[in-house]
């Protein structure tokens, strides 16, 4: 029997099932301290070469798989919330390990506080940094509302307008639904107790980085008062302060490894100063 509070996890994937499969490992209803009865699995699957469907068919039969839009994360999550029974829907991504408690620490908060209508959960790493070019998106204090780890009621979801599909690429699509959040005056908060860990993932270089500054444009056209506070000023005191407090002592830390990565973001940043300069 159904629960009054049904949590939807929803996991956008394109692929990579290797990832997923560990993602999914953290999830079984054998692993998960709260009840089956109490959540739902939607895998919403971008693949196009290969999809996850017979992954999920031999072992992880809990697991619901459907077809994604292939217009990118975030048309894939509002895909998966089309396919949620749940009242609240929480969003994971397929490289994240949720902690045994996670789900189950989101349902308490939420029983506990019926004004909560958003929550983010933490984001950590355990294992050491070896190389600059090892990203992981760590929240341990919250004001992120990362789509790796965050729940929102459903309602709240379809009434600010899901997440926004004109984000082709992942990157600031969960900025922009942290403001519309904010924006409904809903009470939302940060749960450090609902936790997932994050591995580092080896960044994925210049084509990230354009996908991040299309990203980052998209976002000041929709939100153009933003510009008072992303502009070019913003970008060159980032890139000044990144070099001078990141990139020169990491460099000698991590003996260069994977040093190219936060040198090619600088020039990145540059670039996205010189765009804004010139709009």
């Amino acid at each position: 029997m159904r629960e009054a509070t049904f949590l939807s996890v929803i996991i956008p994937t394109y692929h990579r099932n290797d990832l997923l499969a560990l993602c999914l490992d953290k999830l079984a209803p054998t692993v998960q301290s709260l009840s089956s009865n109490s959540y739902e699995i939607i895998v919403t699957d971008d693949g196009v070469n290969e999809t996850a469907q017979a992954m999920l068919n031999e072992l992880y039969p809990w697991a619901k798989w459907v077809a994604g839009p292939q217009k990118g994360p975030a048309a894939n999550r509002n895909n998966g919330a089309k396919h949620a029974q749940g009242n609240w829907l929480v969003f994971l991504d397929d490289d994240c390990l949720p902690d045994v408690d996670c789900l189950n620490e989101y349902k308490k908060q939420i029983e506990a506080d019926n004004e909560i209508k958003a929550i983010e959960g933490r984001i950590y790493v355990t294992e050491p940094r070896t190389r600059l070019d090892q990203v992981s998106p760590i929240n341990e204090i919250g004001g992120y509302f990362w789509s790796c780890n965050i729940a929102i009621e459903q309602i709240l979801f379809y009434k600010i307008g899901k997440f926004d599909e004109r984000f082709p690429y992942a990157a600031m699509e969960d900025v922009d639904l942290r403001i519309k959040i904010y924006n409904s005056g809903k009470k939302n908060i940060f749960l450090r107790s609902a936790s997932v860990e994050h591995p580092w993932r080896k960044h994925g270089g210049w084509n990230k980085f354009m996908q991040s500054e299309k990203s980052i444009l998209i976002y000041l056209t929709i939100h153009p008062q933003e510009k008072k506070v992303i502009n070019s000023y913003f970008f060159l005191k980032k890139v000044v302060r990144s070099f001078l407090y990141y990139t020169v002592p990491f460099c000698f830390e991590f003996r260069f490894k994977g040093a190219a990565i936060p040198f090619l973001e600088h020039f990145a940043e540059l670039r996205l100063m010189v765009l804004l300069l010139v709009k």
